[in-house]
């Protein structure tokens, strides 16, 4: 941890500026986890001292608690981003991102790409794949979709981020060919090993009806970015595959549990809560512990810190 030569590298001074204390959430521990997994979604780095003290702050946290996990998720968000940040600004945020991580942080860390992660500065979808090229390489990913074993369960890690026809703006949804390969990969994965699906945006959730007034005319209206607009497919899907037992995203910044089909669907907040201005709605800046086990069970618990 060497706080005093993240913030000489940042070029930055911590004056009198702290977040406040928050309480840790405790959760049951009736028996040793395989894997112990942080998810942090929705950081949302920033020019400027708050978002890279808060963020180190964050991790400080992950690591100091007495049930250490073993790896970090970073669900996607990684930087403030998007449409209209200049070039500049861009690069700067990934500059304080990774040097935030090479200074704070010692865990092996996975990404998920998020919406604010693509900067697309014109309404084409060949800007819009060319900036989604970029984010791939600032995360050091090879694509944008994969899935991987660790001690004993399969993880996916899915694109919700996908490009409208006329290249303005997005929608949270699963391509054919992402689609397809979907399929293949739950169907080549041993039934007996318990998997975790990743995605940036909620595949279902209860938060995105309470992210604001969303009923107009007597009916709910809710954006196709909010929600993956192809959850009717994905849940059906996922009840073909009993092994499928907990989904987790990010985007809303707000933190719920929805169980459907026995499968449960956790959006787990935000590192960032109202983009490093306090708690969002009624969910304080937080991440997720999340707890899995041998026989296929797991405890996703949100914690303030």
């Amino acid at each position: 941890m060497q706080r005093r030569n993240l913030l000489k590298g940042i070029g930055l001074i911590a004056g009198g500026f702290a977040l406040p204390e928050l309480t840790l959430a405790k959760g049951e521990k009736d028996a040793e986890p395989v894997l112990r997994i942080a998810h942090l979604t929705d950081i949302h780095i920033k020019k400027g001292i708050r978002a890279a003290l808060g963020f180190e702050k964050c991790l400080h946290h992950v690591q100091n608690l007495p049930d250490k996990p073993d790896m970090i998720i970073n669900g996607g968000d990684a930087v403030m981003g998007a449409r209209n940040t200049s070039a500049d600004k861009s690069t700067r945020e990934w500059e304080i991102f990774h040097q935030v991580l090479k200074s704070e942080n010692g865990l092996p860390m996975i990404s998920c790409i998020g919406n604010h992660d693509i900067w697309c500065k014109q309404d084409k979808v060949t800007a819009f794949y060319d900036g989604k090229a970029r984010a791939l390489e600032l995360l050091e990913l090879q694509r944008s979709y994969f899935s991987l074993d660790r001690n004993g369960w399969h993880i996916i890690v899915l694109d919700s981020i996908h490009a409208k026809a006329e290249g303005a703006g997005y929608t949270a949804l699963l391509d054919e060919k992402q689609l397809a390969w979907l399929r293949a990969d739950l169907q080549n994965t041993d039934k007996k090993i318990p998997i975790l699906v990743v995605s940036h945006v909620p595949i279902l959730s209860a938060c995105v009806f309470l992210d604001g007034q969303n009923v107009r005319n007597g009916g709910w209206e809710l954006p196709g970015s909010w929600m993956h607009t192809d959850c009717h497919e994905l849940t059906k899907l996922f009840y073909s595959y009993p092994n499928v037992k907990l989904a987790i995203s990010g985007h809303i910044h707000l933190h719920d549990k929805v169980e459907y089909n026995n499968i449960t669907y956790c959006c787990n907040g935000a590192v960032s809560g109202n983009y490093w201005f306090g708690k969002y709605r009624q969910t304080k800046p937080g991440y997720a512990m999340i707890d899995l086990y041998a026989d296929g069970t797991f405890n996703n618990r949100y914690v303030t810190y």
